[in-house]
């Protein structure tokens, strides 16, 4: 078990035998390039939700103090940020040091400099607030995880900040709806896509 749980995307050192792919992703102009590997979250192609979550957030308003992406995989939320908002600091976090390192060529890859990105078990080494705090949440890390991530994205928030999540109404998009209406006190259905939900708060 415990061997198993080491080859997860969320382990912090994933021990599966790499296997990289790269992956050339395209959203409404903006191109972007990632290398994948074995070990990490959606390995041969950028997830659809992230697709869903990266479409919706490109459109939306925020205050311009920084963006935070929770569990950032190899980077395609982030990357794609950055891309979007190049005077805005894009801080990347992950507890996967196999992912961390790809999302760091990846930036490499793509001339993408105003990033910042390391290693965090959720927001434990975060110190900052942003205005736009991303994330497609490990589900198969349990609720515990989950619930951690959106409800303590407030304390990283200056006010009027927004956060986005992305999440199947399958692996709990009601229940996270809820959640966050209680702890924001009101939540967005911003877009729906094959069972995809972009919810949205602000703090």
């Amino acid at each position: 078990m415990t061997n198993e749980k080491n080859q997860m995307y969320f382990a912090s050192n994933p021990n599966s035998k790499h296997d990289e792919h790269l992956i050339d992703y395209r959203i409404d102009g903006v191109d972007v390039k990632f290398y994948t590997d074995a070990g990490v979250f959606s390995k041969m192609r950028v997830d659809y939700g992230s697709g869903v979550l990266i479409k919706a957030m490109k459109d939306q308003t925020f205050p311009k103090e920084g963006i935070l992406d929770v569990g950032t995989g190899y980077g395609p939320i982030g990357l794609f940020a950055a891309k979007f908002w190049p005077d805005q600091e894009v801080e990347m976090v992950d507890v996967n040091e196999r992912a961390l390192e790809l999302a760091r060529r990846n930036a490499q890859l793509n001339n993408i400099d105003n990033v910042n990105i390391r290693q965090s078990n959720i927001y434990a080494q975060v110190d900052k607030k942003f205005g736009l705090v991303l994330t497609n949440p490990p589900i198969r890390a349990g609720k515990k995880v989950v619930d951690e991530i959106i409800v303590k994205a407030k304390d990283h928030l200056v006010d009027d900040g927004l956060v986005l999540v992305v999440i199947q109404k399958k692996q709990g998009a009601p229940s996270a709806k809820k959640l966050m209406t209680q702890v924001y006190s009101e939540c967005e259905i911003l877009a729906r896509d094959k069972g995809y939900y972009i919810l949205a708060s602000r703090k």
